[in-house]
Formats: C-alpha cells, structure tokens, sequence
C-alpha cells in the first residue's frame, strides 16, 4: 500500500493538555508519512494555535467535531474532556466509514471525563465497550512491548482477577494478533510465588500457560517468569514480549527504560488504534516543551499495521 494513499485520523485529545501541541508540531514529518485527518473544528484549532503562537498549517485536513469551550492549559474540566471523547469517537467512525485506515490518539484526561459523565475510564475501555471485544492493551517500542491482562483496576483486586479462564483466552487473542512471538509471562507475586510459599495464583498462571500452548501447538508462551529479573538486559536478549499480571508491574519498566519512545496499541479489535504512551502533561501545556517521539511512533505503528 502507498504510505501517502494510507489515511489516518488523528484523535486530539484533551485540548488542555499537550497533544494539540504535539500533533502541530510533528504535523509536517507526519504528513510525508500518512495523510492525517485531525478531528477538531476549525474554532478549537485556532484557539490552540493563538496560545501556542504558530500557525495553522496551509495543508491540514480537519473532520470537524461540534462544540467550543475556552481552553484553559493545565486544567482539568468537563468541557475538555467532552470534547476529547467526541473527538475520539469521530475518529472511530471514520474508520467504521472505511475513511480512515487507522486511529491514533493524543492523550485525554481520564478525571475530565468522569467529570463529563462518560461512564469509559479511558480509550481502552471505551473501545472494548463499544465493539463487544476483549481489547488488549500492549505498551511498548520496537526493542520491547508488554501486554496488560489486567489495567486499570485497584492493586487490591488484582490478585483475585488472575483467574485461569480469562487468561487462557487473552493468551489466545494475544497469539491472533501478534503471530507465533515468544512472549514472556510474568508471575504475580515475589520470587513468582516460590511454588506456592508467597501465594497461589502462579497455579493459576501456569495452567494457563500450559493448557494455550498445548493448544497452539508449540510453547510460545513462557513462564511464570520471576518479575524482578524479567526485564534485565539478559532476559530483554531473550523476549521482546512480555506479558504482565497488573498496570505498574509492566508499565513501571518500560517506561523507565524507553519513556519517550514507547507506544500504545490496542490489540484484538476490528479496527487499529495506536497511542502516545504519556498523558496530558498539564504541567508544560501550550509551553512549547512537548516531545513528538512517542507520537511519531504511534503514527508508524498504525502503518506498520494496516500493511
């Protein structure tokens, strides 16, 4: 597929934040990539380029999203995160209209939309929702990804979630959409339970272990493996996936060690969705201090998947 024939809309994110920043300033390396489609009215636009001093670029394509709000860097409100969300979910209909290959998305801020009522948590969530798909959420860059079984839930109800079942079956959407990788499984408690000493969900982790890659053929799946060495640069030699039981067991590594440049992407839905991998940074909002890295990548994963 010609990359210039490849359009992609671009989910703007929360306009108190970075991501229009962001999306203006890579707007020129992006666009010899894909043809980004922005979803954001021609109000809210130059309302954002006024703050940040520049100028709307000649060639930008805008899908237009209803409603106008003053945008107030760095705070957090209902009308910024109404406005996220129904950037988001314009996006998701040009995909659904075959007028987009691809979504990417620029940060929202999950307590703005509590505070418009939206009853997601976050991207992730909502899309699950909406297609009726278990979505997977995967992190990472091309030295190193990690794969969530579970997200955004309280630490305290982490252990109970790991159950047999539903970790056989994210194994098997995780095969179907990243083919026949190894993927390292972390275990969930210290030492991965020392056989049971510190816990018994590693039982359960095992089972899963084994029983998908009984039927997937061949041992894709590895572990549990002990989380506090999963990610040295031995064990990075050996994977570049890797599964991880909860949010910060993975997240936690990988963006202390590739921050900048890592990525989202949600796996196992009908349609592609790649992410920055950082939130609204309301602290150097409309300051000129945004990094574009991790917004670029996300542009040439989606790419990387629709070939």
């Amino acid at each position: 597929m010609n990359q210039q024939k490849i359009n992609i809309a671009i989910s703007i994110g929360d306009l108190n934040g970075v991501g229009i920043e962001i999306a203006l300033k890579a707007h020129e390396e992006v666009s010899k990539l894909c043809n980004p489609i922005y979803c954001i009215n021609q109000e809210m636009l130059s309302q954002a380029t006024k703050l940040l001093n520049v100028k709307i670029p000649n060639d930008i394509n805008l899908y237009p999203v209803d409603g106008e709000f003053t945008i107030e860097s760095g705070k957090v409100s209902s009308a910024s995160g109404k406005y996220s969300y129904d950037s988001f979910m314009s996006a998701i209909k040009l995909c659904e209209d075959k007028k987009a290959d691809a979504v990417v998305t620029l940060p929202i801020h999950k307590e703005a939309w509590m505070m418009a009522s939206l009853e997601y948590k976050g991207h992730t969530d909502l899309l699950r929702q909406h297609f009726n798909k278990d979505a997977i959420m995967m992190l990472g860059c091309e030295m190193m990804f990690v794969a969530l079984f579970t997200e955004h839930i309280p630490l305290k109800d982490v252990a109970a979630s790991v159950q047999y079942v539903k970790l056989k079956q994210f194994f098997m959407d995780l095969h179907n959409s990243i083919g026949d990788e190894k993927v390292a499984v972390l275990g969930l408690n210290p030492h991965a339970g020392d056989n049971g000493v510190l816990g018994n969900e590693e039982l359960r982790i095992t089972k899963a272990i084994k029983s998908a890659n009984k039927k997937l053929g061949f041992e894709q799946f590895i572990g549990p493996i002990v989380p506090d060495v999963a990610f040295t640069s031995h064990a990075r030699k050996n994977y570049k996936y890797f599964v991880a039981m909860y949010h910060d067991q993975g997240l936690a590594p990988l963006k202390a060690l590739y921050f900048d440049e890592s990525i989202n992407v949600s796996l196992n839905l009908p349609i592609i969705r790649t992410s920055v991998d950082h939130g609204t940074a309301f602290d150097i909002a409309y300051k000129g201090k945004a990094k574009t890295l991790s917004y670029i990548n996300a542009i040439k994963s989606a790419i990387s998947f629709i070939k």
